[in-house]
């Protein structure tokens, strides 16, 4: 005898106003009493979620309790023969699950693809956990990837932080394309995570996060920003740029509160601003000289890596300005940038 096909509901324990009220009261009194911090995201709209490390049951109770304080419906991804056990098992559909089948097939895939498509709209976390147990694993299962691919929506980075005691989004994640790429530099950032049993968490737990002054995480950012590779003149140029439009941002903020006309004048110097920061750039001013030692001390610190290619070799023969080393982003600095801004572009 064939099982019954489960559905995914569309209405959930978030939809109803007066259990969600006594759900937030209850979360809001536990994090405060347990010290637990819940973190929120500025994105507006749904997103595929992934919560790492999954090492306990405690990692859903954590996820849930700051959707919940934020207002936030989330529908998470739980082993299928949960969803089938007598009472337990409509109790876990009313409260969002999105049952999975672990012998899996595209059918199921296309299913939640389906689903995913349909409240893409709304404010809705889409929860996946991409170890798929609290076990010990090798590997992320990459459902989530596809799923995000296929219906064009970004990935919410969520963690339960059980050192820190944090849970919420850190970061989110627009795909790039290159899915190795984006899932190793996912992981990477998952490896600063310390989950409930460390011991059992994929990838391994490599320690907090180092700490890195605001000048900095301007670096690894600048370097992100140039495809992941530059010389210490392209860095430069572009903290330069990064400096000017943040004061001219500043200033028109401050204009915008007075006149409406003081706002157009305010616009007018903004793109005067953003014509001597294209000109700073060209001319590869020196206002805020950048030190190789900095760039040095990054290298040391295991999230910039020094190369020098063939054009470089062949530049430094010649004696040409151009024989300046460049700098890569290292996948462990790709983590910590996630870390350090709610997004990149």
């Amino acid at each position: 005898m064939s099982k019954k096909n489960l559905q995914i509901r569309d209405k959930t324990i978030f939809d109803g106003f007066i259990v969600k009220y006594i759900l937030k009261l209850f979360f809001k009194v536990w994090f405060k009493l347990a010290g637990w911090k819940p973190i929120k995201s500025d994105y507006e709209g749904a997103g595929i979620t992934i919560a790492a490390p999954h090492t306990s049951n405690w990692d859903v109770f954590y996820a849930m309790g700051a959707a919940v304080l934020f207002d936030i419906k989330i529908y998470f991804t739980i082993k299928e023969s949960w969803c089938r056990i007598p009472v337990i098992g409509r109790l876990m559909m009313w409260m969002g699950s999105i049952p999975i089948n672990r012998s899996g097939s595209q059918g199921q895939i296309d299913k939640i693809k389906r689903f995913v498509d349909k409240h893409k709209g709304r404010q809705i976390f889409f929860l996946f956990t991409p170890e798929g147990t609290r076990g010990k694993v090798e590997k992320w299962k990459t459902g989530f990837y596809h799923v995000a691919d296929g219906c064009d929506l970004p990935i919410f980075l969520a963690k339960v932080d059980f050192k820190n005691k944090e849970s919420g989004v850190f970061h989110t994640y627009k795909l790039t394309g290159n899915k190795e790429e984006d899932i190793r530099s996912i992981q990477e950032s998952y490896k600063k995570i310390h989950g409930k049993f460390p011991e059992l968490q994929f990838p391994e737990y490599t320690g907090p996060m180092p700490e890195l002054s605001d000048m900095e995480a301007k670096i690894l950012k600048a370097v992100y920003s140039a495809k992941g590779v530059a010389t210490r003149l392209d860095i430069s140029a572009k903290l330069n740029i990064a400096a000017k439009l943040d004061q001219a941002s500043k200033g028109l903020k401050s204009r915008i509160v007075r006149t409406s006309q003081m706002a157009k004048d305010a616009k007018h110097d903004l793109g005067a601003k953003l014509d001597i920061a294209g000109k700073i750039q060209a001319n590869k001013l020196k206002a805020q000289e950048l030190s190789t030692a900095m760039l040095e001390f990054l290298v040391e610190k295991g999230v910039l890596e020094k190369t020098e290619n063939e054009k470089t070799e062949n530049a430094k023969t010649e004696g040409s300005h151009d024989s300046e080393p460049h700098y890569k982003l290292t996948f462990a600095g790709r983590g910590c940038l996630l870390h350090l801004y709610p997004a990149l572009h």
